[in-house]
């Protein structure tokens, strides 16, 4: 039901967020990825509030209408939780110890880091190897949600006519993606130090990798919805026509100077911000070599070049889908436009992948 373990391919990456649906589904021959099928369905206003699934058969519908247009052929998905509903903790075990015995210690260690009853909870566990605290010990992720944050993504999926095989944590799934980004990295991201801020509709995650792997993490209220709002009260739209003109153009000559720039500078602000938190939440804390802008607004035209000039450092629009291959039923023009905003979906359809 949850996590790591499970093993099923292939899987469909479903992202569901509280603007859009967002599906893909990948396959792997000769060392390269290729996209079979994408589509992105807007996602029903009010069905999804501060993350948590409130109309099922409505996000339900939003899945159904976007496997439809996807050409998707398989029923079985990976979706996930965000990083704000799950505990997340590092724990200690001994290294001697037989799998089921593990399995047994995790479950007794879990309730010393779990605040809710442990029968409301559902949590999985991985062993990632020896600690380097104790040479007589295992380091194991112990990761943990409320199960109702779980069957909520399930039940939606279900009335979707799909089944949800892996329950993963948006922040795993991204740094899973960061991966096909590689390419954008100095030295491919090894022993380097990488910033990746996806900009959502509603939400904003600024991430730092190294060595590829995710070190800090921090979320916060703020993304393109903000801007279609902006585009709304200054030329009397509705949400649906300033959504379109956001993405097709034909708004006046000022939107520029008096929507747009106004914008990117809040964008600015966003990630230099992040930036100072991150360097002050620990002891040598290294400055990003490099920072990728993922999302809807990594799209806006210059917005990267804005950035680096004003925190001075690199950053570049990321790209997780730049080294793929696309079949024939993957719309080509949609595919490209979207790319950026397809860290998640992308990481969990990984998974089909996994070992």
């Amino acid at each position: 039901m949850f996590l790591f373990t499970r093993k099923y391919k292939p899987l469909l990456g479903l992202d569901i967020t509280t603007s859009s649906v967002k599906l893909i589904e990948l396959s792997l021959a000769g060392g390269q990825y290729r996209v079979e099928a994408y589509a992105a369905e807007p996602m029903p206003v009010n069905s999804i509030n501060e993350k948590q699934i409130v109309d099922t058969e409505a996000v339900g519908e939003a899945i159904r209408r976007a496997v439809k247009r996807a050409g998707a052929r398989s029923k079985e998905v990976a979706v996930a939780i965000s990083g704000d509903a799950a505990i997340t903790k590092v724990i200690q075990m001994p290294r001697n110890l037989r799998a089921a015995d593990l399995e047994a210690q995790v479950e007794l260690q879990a309730d010393q880091y779990i605040p809710f009853p442990m029968d409301e909870v559902s949590y999985d566990f991985e062993v990632l190897g020896p600690s380097e605290k104790d040479n007589d010990s295992l380091d194991v992720l112990l990761v943990a949600t409320r199960t109702e944050n779980v069957e909520q993504r399930q039940a939606a999926v279900t009335a979707a006519g799909l089944t949800a095989k892996i329950v993963d944590v948006e922040a795993f799934a991204l740094e899973n993606a960061c991966k096909l980004m590689t390419h954008q990295m100095p030295d491919g991201g090894i022993d380097r130090t990488i910033a990746v801020v996806d900009f959502g509709a509603s939400s904003t995650t600024f991430s730092v990798l190294r060595a590829l792997k995710v070190i800090y993490t921090r979320d916060f209220a703020f993304g393109g919805q903000q801007l279609t709002e902006e585009i709304m009260r200054t030329y009397g739209l509705s949400m649906e026509e300033a959504g379109r003109a956001k993405k097709e153009g034909g708004l006046p000559g000022n939107f520029q100077a008096e929507v747009l720039d106004p914008f990117i500078d809040d964008m600015t602000q966003q990630v230099s911000r992040s930036l100072q938190f991150y360097l002050a939440s620990g002891s040598g804390r290294e400055q990003p070599e490099k920072i990728l802008i993922c999302g809807g607004c990594a799209n806006i035209p210059g917005v990267a070049d804005v950035i680096s000039s004003r925190v001075g450092i690199a950053a570049e629009r990321g790209d997780p889908l730049g080294q793929m291959k696309l079949s024939s039923r993957a719309k080509a023009q949609a595919v490209s436009r979207d790319a950026t905003a397809l860290l998640t979906a992308c990481g969990l359809a990984l998974r089909s992948f996994d070992d």
